[in-house]
């Protein structure tokens, strides 16, 4: 099993940046992804940004330009810095870690984002 603890959401306005973090423990795979999602009201789940744990990098449409994604592979966290918000970033963010060789995916128990106009 691995556990996900997320922190660094809340409240900014627009323009403004926010970081997350998430941290992971518990079991280790050696070929894995770590990322976050993001659900906004009475939207789907979406992809925000992964990273591999050797660095390649892939991002939404939406946040590129905008959003970094990184990881520090000795301390199994995953960090998202978050600037030229937008009320439509509005969401829970949801920190993902991928177990690719057995294909499984760990959620952790999500971030309130609020952007304001």
């Amino acid at each position: 099993q691995v556990q996900l603890v997320e922190s660094g959401g809340g409240l900014v306005q627009a323009g403004g940046s926010l970081r997350l973090s998430c941290a992971a423990s518990g079991s280790s795979f050696s070929i894995n992804a770590m990322g976050w999602y993001r659900q906004g009201p009475g939207k789907q789940r979406e992809l925000v940004a992964t990273i591999t744990n050797g660095g390649s990098a892939n991002y939404a449409d939406s946040v590129k330009g905008r959003f970094t994604i990184s990881r520090d592979n000795a301390k199994n966290t995953v960090y998202l810095q978050m600037n030229s918000l937008k009320p439509e970033d509005t969401a829970v963010y949801y920190c993902n870690y991928r177990a690719v060789v057995i294909r499984h995916d760990y959620w952790g128990q999500g971030t309130q984002v609020t952007v304001s106009s």
